[in-house]
């Protein structure tokens, strides 16, 4: 049995842009790089809006060049999935990695950086 109920589809979840690349500077959007999956994860790790801020998420790492905010809802009208895995995290699942299907790994990093926005950025 799962530790965590099922997230709400109006549930918000941060992801970290752990990259500077991850953001189109010209446009100040997210760019679908950073929707990956790498090979050793099970999916994208997201927190928890409910319990942290952005600017909290960011502190986090030593180096963030933004958060951006995702709805659950948003992720899974495209087919994928939330699932809460601690207090404060979840992972975006149902992501295939690039090595297995680079079509769809695109496409699906395509839609979901369609679907967030930048929530925070560094001064």
């Amino acid at each position: 049995m799962r530790q965590f109920e099922s997230l709400t589809d109006d549930a918000i979840v941060y992801r970290s842009m752990l990259r500077k690349q991850w953001i189109d500077e010209d446009t100040g959007r997210v760019k679908a790089d950073a929707y990956f999956l790498r090979a050793n994860e099970l999916g994208l790790s997201v927190n928890l809006a409910t319990k942290c801020s952005p600017q909290q998420c960011a502190e986090m790492f030593r180096k963030c060049y933004g958060v951006a905010s995702l709805q659950v809802g948003d992720v899974r009208e495209i087919g994928l999935d939330v699932e809460q895995d601690a207090v404060n995290h979840a992972n975006i699942v149902g992501l295939p990695c690039r090595e297995d299907d680079l079509a769809e790994a695109e496409r699906f990093a395509g839609l979901l950086a369609k679907r967030s926005y930048l929530v925070w950025q560094p001064v």
